[in-house]
């Protein structure tokens, strides 16, 4: 079997899987008895990678580069980062979740890659001047697997969003707090607990204070504390939530952090790695391009997601939001700046 075969067969195969693949995730996430699922969906995204791989290093054997010079191959490439970063995600979250959300992205790139881009754009070409340098793989490889991990960790954090239907609930398991331990007024939570509600039922007010009645241990006096409305415990909209919802929301959140936490810092390298190569080939660190502008705006977003989680103590479903924006300004990034307009960046694509 020739190279240009074996490429046609793994690149059908590996959407193929995919495809398999997504199905067996939704039908798991509508039918949670079928544990068996879980295996099936993990053993089909493992079976995608392997294909995309076997796909990718034939395309490296045939053409004697790295194969990240077209759409095409930068596709395919974006796919294997996706479903190797889901595998390490499911992997610690333990939650079927993960592949319902991530699947249908890995399995519409290789869709897009396979059954949309024409035959000319999916053949191997000798490199264009500009790509003729050892930066092609250590920038754009290094970008193309901080998209993956960004891309992963926010379909994650729309999967919080989904788990919780948007409700701004109070968790305890993250990246800031006490060595893993915050409090919330009545005792410390270690980190990965569900909130406990308080033992004594919560008294209404009017807002600015209460009576409340206590005993001072003998039996005789009553004591009177006066509570303001910020101390009292107020019921918040967790409370709506079974405790698996708030479960797998907590680890939800607690791994996309972790995922985009892993992505900023290859998103940096990949940065600074494309500066330096830009003042080579071009005699400037930054020309502001519409590729290099739109990756400074990523990385800004996705800076504010871990200053407001590190520094602020965000949780929950405001940085959630603000991830689930980086998840479109990621693919504005990476594909929309080269399908409205020209730039530097342009080259091997559509323009």
């Amino acid at each position: 079997m020739n190279l240009v075969l074996l490429q046609n067969w793994l690149d059908n195969a590996s959407f193929a899987v995919l495809f398999i693949t997504m199905l067996v995730y939704w039908v798991g996430a509508a039918f949670p008895s079928f544990s068996i699922t879980n295996a099936l969906g993990t053993a089909g995204m493992a079976i995608a990678n392997l294909c995309i791989a076997t796909l990718l290093g034939a395309r490296w054997l045939e053409a004697g580069y790295f194969p990240l010079s077209n759409l095409y191959e930068s596709l395919f490439f974006l796919a294997w980062g996706i479903t190797t970063v889901h595998l390490i995600a499911e992997n610690s979250s333990r939650s079927r979740l993960v592949g319902v959300f991530t699947s249908p992205v890995a399995m519409g790139i290789t869709a897009f890659a396979t059954l949309t881009l024409p035959s000319e754009m999916q053949i191997s070409e000798p490199l264009v001047p500009a790509l003729k340098s050892n930066w092609l793989m250590m920038h754009v490889s290094v970008m193309m697997l901080s998209y993956s991990a960004l891309m992963v960790g926010s379909l994650l954090a729309i999967a919080f969003l989904v788990v919780t239907r948007g409700q701004n609930i109070q968790l305890q398991g993250s990246s800031v707090g006490n060595g893993g331990y915050r409090t919330n007024g009545y005792r410390l939570h270690k980190a990965g607990e569900l909130i406990a509600q308080p033992a004594t039922p919560p008294v209404e007010n009017n807002g600015f204070a209460r009576l409340e009645t206590n005993n001072n241990g003998n039996g005789n006096t009553a004591v009177l504390n006066l509570v303001t409305a910020a101390q009292s415990p107020v019921l918040t909209s967790a409370q709506t939530l079974s405790p698996q919802r708030l479960s797998i929301a907590e680890t939800l959140d607690n791994i996309s952090y972790r995922v985009i936490g892993l992505g900023f810092p290859l998103l940096t390298i990949g940065i600074i790695a494309g500066a330096v190569w830009a003042n080579e080939a071009w005699g400037s660190y930054w020309s502001w391009d519409p590729k290099e502008t739109w990756a400074l705006i990523t990385w800004l977003v996705f800076a504010a997601y871990l200053h407001a989680r590190i520094t602020r103590g965000w949780q929950g479903r405001r940085p959630a939001i603000l991830a689930t924006s980086g998840f479109v300004i990621v693919w504005i990034c990476y594909l929309g700046v080269n399908l409205l307009g020209k730039g530097l960046h342009s080259y091997g694509w559509f323009f």
